[in-house]
């Protein structure tokens, strides 16, 4: 009798959080789902029942599969430097316990502006004409580029504004990650000879691994769903160079008031997702070691 109490409470406990889970996640991509499968008009008073027909537009179209590469290459041009640079800065700063605490609120506050509000600042930086980076390269004798104006630069640019601002939130799970490795086992290292460099390599990054795989995760997810930033800086040109997956959906459904599609989109969107995630879980399987 106590065991089923037990379950019952348990699931009255979860159940805030299944219903929130249920209404905002699963719901809508059961929606979408469904939605997927019809065709509608301009205003959405008649559907039609096309079945996989929104599926096959996007297999052959070319403007979609642009986007689908755009997409990868925003992802890798962001998520990868994201990592390897706030798990530096972690360290560093976990090396330098004086000026961490001032440090860490330097690395935190661009995590706290809004994505509009970072947007516009770095409009102004990347002004070909009259921005503090241009002013820079130009300093030393270079031309600046047109940032968001060239096709070559326009994904970079984008990538480095997005770094900037997500860069605060995975250092401080690399700090807690950091605080985790025992001391003991890095002065034993040193004490047997091993360098930093060698203590890093063979004893905190193996402890550290299950949260270079979350940060890893976080980071790819959130840059396949960016947004904000594509919108703001470039709205998805210079001839569709920042034009994500994403951005397309969105496009599709509030701009052409092509539901079906957009739908289609969002449920593609959500497989090429699921299925990074699982690679990435099945590559670090047996990387990641826990204690």
């Amino acid at each position: 009798m106590s065991r089923r109490n037990d379950l019952w409470l348990g699931w009255l406990l979860l159940f805030p959080t299944l219903f929130v889970l249920g209404m905002f996640t699963v719901l809508p991509a059961l929606e979408s789902l469904y939605l997927s499968l019809f065709d509608f008009n301009a205003f959405m008073t008649r559907k039609t029942f096309v079945g996989l027909s929104n599926y096959s537009m996007l297999l052959n179209s070319p403007e979609y599969w642009q986007s689908l590469w755009v997409t990868f290459y925003f992802v890798a041009f962001t998520a990868i430097p994201s990592v390897i640079l706030a798990l530096f800065v972690a360290s560093v700063l976990d090396a330098n316990p004086f000026f961490r605490g001032i440090l860490r609120t330097v690395f935190l506050l661009p995590v706290a502006v809004s994505s509009a509000m970072a947007a516009m600042l770095w409009i102004f930086l990347y002004n070909p004409t009259s921005g503090y980076l241009n002013f820079i390269i130009e300093s030393f004798g270079f031309n600046g580029p047109n940032w968001l104006g060239d096709p070559q630069w326009a994904i970079p640019a984008v990538a480095l504004a997005s770094i900037w601002k997500e860069l605060g939130f995975n250092v401080i799970f690399f700090l807690a990650g950091l605080a985790s490795v025992p001391t003991d086992l890095k002065e034993a290292a040193a004490l047997d000879g091993a360098g930093p460099v060698q203590v890093f390599r063979h004893v905190t990054l193996p402890i550290l691994s299950p949260t270079v795989l979350f940060v890893s995760v976080i980071s790819v997810l959130n840059a396949f769903q960016s947004f904000g930033q594509i919108h703001i800086l470039t709205i998805g040109g210079p001839a569709g160079a920042t034009t994500t997956m994403v951005y397309n959906l969105y496009r599709d459904a509030f701009q052409n008031f092509q539901t079906g599609s957009a739908s289609a989109q969002a449920v593609v969107l959500f497989i090429v997702m699921l299925v990074g995630t699982s690679i990435q879980f099945r590559f670090a399987r047996s990387r990641v070691h826990y204690r």
